[in-house]
């Protein structure tokens, strides 16, 4: 078992190009650069903090989808409000689009993972980032000088996060994107002896590969986890693990990555990651998190 095991409630501060104005009512309403976006929360079930007039003030409001997988449309408010906008974080820029899953290709929350990961890489690092969408967790470590593998069954997925490598000028850096089944890639990464200094994984609740391979959390977690603990050996330095919308808790979460990752030593954290609002500071949460850090 790892020597360590806490719990931690992580909090994403805004930033520049984000920060979260307001939420409640089961909405939330969101700054991202110059648009601001009213979007579902199922976790905001208390009073909103705003008044209406600053909810009023969105460019663009998502209706529809009854869960993080349910499509729905975007209701342009604002005649100005363009379907792309560019985003920054750090040395990485990227392109914000409205998608008909609510998302527009970056989590806020994910900043602490990113800040998490950049204190750890450096040159000749290597990463595997499974599930990897748009590709912020993959080009924050690549612009530190990490050698990256970005995994993603999406086509779509892979050339976003592609456009995001050219936006930021990094067309040079070291990563490989490789559209294929996360669970499929890592058993032959496995069967292949490769290794891996870090690894980040934010699988779905359900999903399908290229080939229609079909992915769900709670009966393949286990087996994912036990590929993720023969790719990491005595010299690896993390693992992070992110799950959303999921009926599992922290605490299983915790036990499945202790279970797997036996005999490695280091600590585990375990817990929930949130979003700190603008002005009243309340913490809206987000998803569930495990992390093994070699040298926490």
């Amino acid at each position: 078992m790892p020597t360590l095991s806490s719990s931690e409630t992580l909090v994403a501060e805004p930033w520049r190009d984000y920060a979260l104005l307001d939420s409640g009512e089961g909405r939330k309403l969101e700054r991202f650069g110059a648009r601001i976006l009213d979007r579902p929360d199922s976790q905001a079930l208390w009073a909103r903090s705003q008044p209406a007039e600053a909810w009023g003030a969105a460019d663009a409001r998502f209706t529809g989808g009854k869960d993080e997988e349910g499509q729905g449309n975007w209701d342009i408010l604002k005649r100005h409000a363009d379907s792309t906008w560019p985003l920054t974080y750090g040395d990485v820029r990227c392109e914000a689009q409205l998608s008909g899953f609510r998302h527009v290709g970056i989590f806020p929350e994910q900043r602490v993972h990113w800040d998490f990961m950049e204190e750890r890489v450096g040159p000749e690092f290597s990463l595997l980032n499974l599930f990897g969408y748009t590709g912020l967790a993959s080009l924050l470590p690549a612009a530190k000088g990490a050698k990256v593998t970005h995994v993603d069954a999406s086509k779509k997925a892979i050339a976003w996060a592609r456009t995001n490598q050219e936006a930021s000028g990094m067309a040079e850096a070291p990563v490989r994107w490789i559209c294929d089944d996360a669970a499929r890639f890592a058993a032959r990464e496995v069967r292949r002896g490769n290794r891996y200094d870090g690894i980040v994984l934010d699988p779905p609740k359900y999903g399908r590969g290229p080939k229609n391979e079909i992915w769900r959390l709670e009966e393949q977690l286990p087996t994912l986890l036990a590929d993720v603990r023969a790719m990491l050996d005595g010299g690896s330095s993390f693992m992070v693990l992110t799950a959303y919308a999921t009926h599992l808790s922290a605490i299983t979460l915790r036990r499945l990555v202790e279970d797997a990752l036996a005999g490695l030593g280091g600590a585990i954290t375990h817990g929930e990651m949130t979003i700190r609002e603008e002005g009243s500071g309340r913490l809206l949460p987000t998803s569930l998190f495990v992390r093994w850090d070699r040298h926490g």
